[in-house]
């Protein structure tokens, strides 16, 4: 079985996160939804809210389960039994960073990544700057499932 990993926070999952799961779906026989636990940050969502939304997001999708980590990527590729990381793209910059995490990890244990560009509807979109919109009183329902949309504006707005 040919199995992958798309590992991220997800705080929260974006249009463009899921542009990259369903088309990584096509290549894979499973795809895995890893979400980092990091206890040194503070996301808007809780990791089981994150999860609850991702497993939401791609129930439609027969082949992509999603799970929760902590530590190193290549520890939580091992134990799925998975040997691709796939990472979507959206610039340049991008690709630096993500390169360097490449090659450690492929040094490390063996791990492959597979870097996917963006689908150009979503190149400029982040997690950060959708928070940033609905925050400030912007419509990001175009970026973001609806269901995901509306726990935004109940999060970010009733402060």
């Amino acid at each position: 079985m040919r199995r992958a990993v798309c590992p991220g926070s997800f705080d929260p999952v974006t249009n463009g996160h899921l542009d990259i799961v369903g088309r990584a779906g096509r290549l894979f026989d499973e795809v895995i939804v890893g979400v980092l636990i990091n206890h040194s940050k503070t996301g808007l969502f809780t990791i089981d809210e994150r999860i609850d939304m991702l497993r939401q997001a791609t129930a439609g999708y027969g082949n992509v389960r999603v799970e929760s980590f902590h530590g190193l990527l290549v520890d939580f590729c091992r134990a799925q039994g998975a040997a691709v990381v796939i990472k979507g793209l959206r610039a340049v910059s991008d690709f630096d960073y993500e390169l360097q995490m490449a090659q450690m990890n492929i040094g490390l244990s063996g791990v492959e990544t597979l870097f996917m560009p963006t689908n150009p509807l979503y190149s400029f979109l982040s997690s950060s700057l959708v928070k940033d919109v609905v925050k400030w009183g912007g419509d990001a329902s175009s970026y973001v499932p609806d269901f995901v949309g509306e726990r935004l504006v109940t999060r970010l707005r009733q402060n």
